[in-house]
């Protein structure tokens, strides 16, 4: 019989800005009770790190009907003659993966903090995590926005919760980005949001603003980071398009006239948090609170990001969705132990925290697991590089998160 560790693991899902998607753990209460473990097997080939002039798609991703393809933004797979980013390197990915994890514990920090406290303010601050001159997300999908619609390549991240994208004019500044930025005054489906509308209520609520923002005639957003980065705009609605049978009208969003140090290449984000100005919230009677991924092995494949319930495999094994009391929008999960080979470890924490001179590296084959946190009560994070080509399914409704193998293909 396997042995359980003594603490179980409370974490969060959220595919972040760089790089990868992360799941955050703090130690919570010993657990008592039987446990069912699913075991999953995932090997990742170190092929996988060397990149590819050619870019090869997602046979998966395009059998499903609101489905998007998933790039990897400095792969082939994302070309663009008029747009040419350096492509960082591990050193900088590794920096990149530092800030995340920095900017993450500070902000579930300040959300709790916040929560325990009223403030007043004029302008709609919606809490972000750091954007970083050196680059943003490298995960990509396509979205069309407005009527006549316009294709625009986002970042996706299951932890925000607004949607933005730059747009016309910039009152001050626009980053350079693959796409022609979203002109409003050409799409006769936009209006931006009144503060008396029911719209404006639920981003004062997704927010913790106070009605002091019903002052205004329209709402106006600022999406700051912690590096001084930051988006400013209009609150507004257009349709959005998945794919031409799946359209979404009257798509909260955020237009941003006034952006600096965010998202290079990128029109913007896609929010896939748990709040109502979500696209998971605000499709909900669509897609039942329903979407899946899976992030492609290499730089040059393709996955995909799938909205509803359509196609998911049986193979797929589910637990639980928690709730982090720091932070709502984020999705949680509890991990209650380490296995190899079926076997449940009993480990002291001691363990984990292994000098750097300690590790092997004369070996043929590596893995790289964990690096500790500074503070023993701050949230981890598993990186991305361990669910690539798994099926990552939320069933947001179901309060479940699935794993499946073989997600891309």
């Amino acid at each position: 019989m396997a042995t359980r560790i003594s603490s179980s693991f409370r974490g969060l899902i959220l595919l972040s800005f760089f790089a990868y998607l992360c799941l955050c753990a703090h130690e919570a209460e010993e657990t008592t009770e039987t446990q069912h473990h699913h075991q999953i097997s995932h090997t990742i080939p170190v092929i996988s790190l060397i990149p590819s002039n050619a870019c090869t798609s997602s046979a998966k991703g395009s059998e499903r009907k609101a489905s998007l393809e998933v790039i990897h933004k400095y792969g082939p797979c994302f070309q663009s003659k008029n747009y040419d980013e350096k492509v960082p390197n591990h050193l900088e990915i590794l920096l990149q993966d530092q800030a995340r994890v920095n900017s993450i514990h500070s902000r579930l920090s300040k959300e709790y903090s916040d929560n325990n406290k009223s403030r007043d303010s004029q302008v709609a601050t919606l809490p972000a995590t750091s954007g970083l001159p050196i680059g943003t997300g490298n995960y990509i999908v396509t979205v069309g926005l407005g009527t006549p619609k316009n294709d625009l390549k986002l970042i996706f991240d299951t932890g925000s919760d607004l949607t933005w994208t730059q747009c016309e004019p910039c009152a001050r500044s626009c980053y350079s980005q693959v796409d022609p930025i979203f002109d409003p005054s050409k799409s006769t489906s936009y209006s931006k949001i009144s503060c008396n509308s029911s719209e404006c209520s639920q981003l004062i609520s997704a927010t913790g603003k106070p009605t002091t923002l019903l002052l205004y005639l329209r709402l106006r957003i600022r999406y700051k980071y912690g590096d001084g980065s930051f988006t400013i705009g209009d609150f507004s609605k257009d349709r959005l398009t998945i794919t031409t049978e799946d359209v979404l009208d009257n798509f909260l969003f955020g237009c941003g006239q006034d952006n600096e140090g965010l998202f290079k290449g990128a029109a913007g984000l896609l929010g896939l948090g748990r709040n109502q100005i979500s696209i998971v919230k605000q499709a909900a009677q669509k897609y039942g609170q329903f979407f899946s991924y899976c992030l492609p092995s290499t730089s040059d494949s393709k996955g995909h990001l799938t909205f509803g319930n359509g196609g998911v495999s049986s193979t797929v094994k589910f637990t639980a969705l928690q709730t982090l009391s720091q932070s709502q929008s984020f999705y949680g999960l509890d991990l209650i132990g380490l296995s190899v080979g079926g076997t449940q470890l009993s480990i002291p924490k001691s363990a984990f925290s292994q000098e750097p001179s300690s590790i092997p590296a004369r070996l043929s084959k590596v893995c790289l697991a964990f690096a500790g946190n500074r503070n023993e009560t701050s949230i981890g994070i598993i990186g991305n590089t361990q669910q690539r080509e798994l099926e990552v399914v939320y069933d947001v409704a179901g309060e479940r998160i699935g794993f499946g193998k073989g997600g891309c293909r």
